[in-house]
């Protein structure tokens, strides 16, 4: 399990006074990759038109380059603006496999300051059942501390 406190911690002070987008989900993709062994692909996808997500900074294996909304967990997460916890993404109707090792996903939307919705936060785990809600409540906390400031 990851330290979130010491995570939330280092990304504060790594992230603070920092209102970039791409820079703050360059390090949050960094820091969360590395601070638990579950995690396999650890990345965001920006919205980037009407229904549509672009891959963004990760890290990890290579990811899909375009998720429409209507399309997989990541863009259940973003149509919806809620937490996508799958413990088995076979069980997910319509799931996207870009990388066939993928078990089981935590996908979290991102929310700007001001509550537009920037993209969505992909965890992916070869391990089934890897994420539980305990990681969902801590990484929704980060990500809100850390995107606060984007406008």
């Amino acid at each position: 399990m990851a330290d979130y406190k010491t995570l939330a911690q280092t990304l504060h002070s790594l992230t603070a006074g920092e209102t970039d987008t791409v820079s703050l989900m360059a390090t949050v993709a960094c820091e969360v990759h590395h601070s638990d062994e579950r995690f396999d692909w650890t990345g965001f996808y920006r919205v980037t038109g009407p229904e549509m997500l672009k891959i963004g900074p990760y890290q990890g294996g290579h990811g899909c380059l375009h998720i429409p909304f209507s399309k997989g967990v990541c863009g259940a997460a973003a149509r919806t603006g809620t937490i996508q916890l799958v413990p088995d993404v076979e069980a997910f109707p319509g799931h996207i496999a870009c990388a066939s090792s993928t078990r089981s996903e935590l996908v979290l939307p991102v929310w700007n300051g001001r509550g537009r919705l920037l993209g969505v936060f992909d965890l992916d785990s070869d391990q089934p059942e890897a994420f539980t809600q305990e990681d969902a409540d801590a990484l929704q906390s980060i990500l809100a501390d850390t995107f606060r400031g984007v406008r």
